[in-house]
């Protein structure tokens, strides 16, 4: 595998786990009755059309058929991917909970 095949692979991988990162986002809101779309606009006002959140939504089932999210789990994740802006927008919505 040469360099430029490691780096494509490496960018692929990057944005399936991206991909994985916006899902639990995504089913996580669900299961707390909240909109993804709204809470993600709330934290950046800047991108009104996130077509991988949507293509996330889309894939989400029913809070009924979904496991549980911790929220530590959403957090943890959502810093992996340096997303403090949604991940402080999250934390307001537990804290609304408690």
């Amino acid at each position: 595998m040469d360099n430029k095949d490691l780096q494509e692979k490496i960018v692929q991988n990057y944005q399936g786990e991206e991909k994985m990162m916006i899902l639990i986002f995504a089913q996580w809101c669900i299961n707390h009755d909240l909109l993804p779309e709204e809470l993600y606009l709330h934290a950046y006002p800047d991108q009104a059309s996130n077509p991988a959140l949507k293509e996330a939504i889309e894939l989400t089932v029913s809070k009924e058929e979904a496991g549980e999210i911790p929220d530590q789990t959403l957090l943890a994740v959502l810093s992996l991917f340096g997303n403090d802006d949604l991940a402080f927008i999250v934390t307001e919505e537990i804290n609304k909970r408690k």
